[in-house]
């Protein structure tokens, strides 16, 4: 039997499903041939649009193949697309869900590099993963090494990636460095904390402050943290003045507002801010004199139109298996997080906008309850 409990590690395998729109009914749990789904015909919150439904199994096409999907985690992207805020929006009625793992459970006669038993995440955005099986053109997916984790592999296409491509695509960073940023224990900002240790930069980390601040920061310590200040010991802090750190060549930015702005006046000359969210959905404004006297640039990052635009290359392939063999070492690790069976959904779409980024708890839907 299966433990919902934080950090549970389990195997995966029941029945397979995929969802023909124009044949939905309302769940019978006793049906064959048959796996559930969630569906939105409408933008709306997610706990009163969604619904659970059943859809019959079909056989893929020649040129398709079947993923019965694993594990699909609930990222705060996913609850504002199905609000109808998100930038890029599916036809509807649509299936919900960016991210997941899935394996291959049937191939097309015509299909070439897949097999069953393959380990795939979705290569193209809305690719709906919040079902437990579909059929896909080959191209909508990616194979990645079967080594990682499920656990892993679930939550390897947007965070870690968001991280791994911010520190590598904006600034030549050398060992020794800094990068310092504020959300630091949001779910990117503990990749971001892990990866810097791992290539051997030093990371400046600002968090909100809390009852269980010493707690919070001996964790992200551990996680491998320079430092980690609060929005008020960052106001006041002589890290860099005192030559105790280099100052900051590279910033990210996921809160916005006063946050950013104090995040800005610590950045060296000539540095970058890289703005990834805007939780605080509060306007970010730049002093004219950090862009005259100190050089800094203002840039914008959205893995979405990344993933967009660099396909399956190599690129994206070598990313991948760089975060795989980076998880398979142990340098990296998965945040906190909550496995919930897909019948209790409501529960992963109440709560992650609420938690992510406060505590960098990550729900997961388990696809095969």
């Amino acid at each position: 039997m299966v433990s919902y409990i934080s950090k549970s590690i389990f195997n995966i395998s029941r029945s397979n499903l995929l969802p023909k729109m124009s044949v939905i009914r309302s769940i019978s749990l006793s049906a064959s041939q048959s796996s559930k789904s969630l569906l939105y015909n409408d933008y709306g919150e997610p706990a009163d649009v969604l619904k659970l439904i059943e859809v019959p199994d079909v056989k893929p096409a020649s040129d398709q193949v079947t993923v019965r999907w694993l594990l699909a985690p609930v990222n705060p992207a996913d609850i504002n697309t199905i609000q109808g805020k998100y930038p890029s929006k599916p036809a509807l009625p649509a299936v919900p869900g960016n991210e997941g793992v899935g394996e291959i459970i049937d191939v097309g006669a015509s299909v070439k590099g897949f097999n069953v038993g393959d380990k795939v995440v979705p290569n193209d955005n809305h690719t709906g993963t919040w079902r437990s099986q579909a059929n896909y053109l080959p191209n909508s997916l990616i194979k990645i090494p079967k080594t990682l984790e499920t656990i892993e592999a679930c939550m390897l296409n947007v965070n870690p990636c968001t991280a791994y491509r911010m520190l590598k695509d904006f600034t030549n960073l050398q060992p020794g460095d800094t990068v310092i940023q504020n959300g630091g224990n949001s779910a990117v900002g503990q990749f971001v904390i892990q990866l810097c240790k791992a290539w051997n930069y030093k990371s400046v980390n600002i968090v909100r402050d809390r009852p269980d601040i010493l707690n919070l920061k001996d964790y992200l310590k551990k996680l491998g943290a320079t430092e980690v200040l609060t929005e008020a010991e960052l106001r006041t802090t002589t890290l860099f003045k005192s030559k105790q750190l280099p100052a900051p060549k590279l910033a990210f930015n996921c809160i916005g507002g006063q946050n950013a702005l104090e995040v800005l006046r610590h950045l060296g000359h000539s540095g970058t801010m890289v703005t990834y969210g805007g939780m605080s959905r509060e306007p970010f404004s730049v002093p004219t004199a950090a862009l005259i006297f100190k050089n800094i640039a203002i840039k914008g990052f959205w893995m979405t139109a990344w993933a967009k635009t660099n396909g399956i290359s190599q690129e994206k392939t070598n990313m991948l298996n760089d975060l795989a063999q980076l998880f398979s070492s142990k340098q990296l690790q998965v945040p906190s997080y909550k496995i919930i069976p897909l019948v209790e959904y409501q529960e992963a779409v109440i709560k992650t906008l609420q938690l992510d980024g406060k505590t960098g708890l990550k729900y997961i839907l388990d696809l095969s309850s």
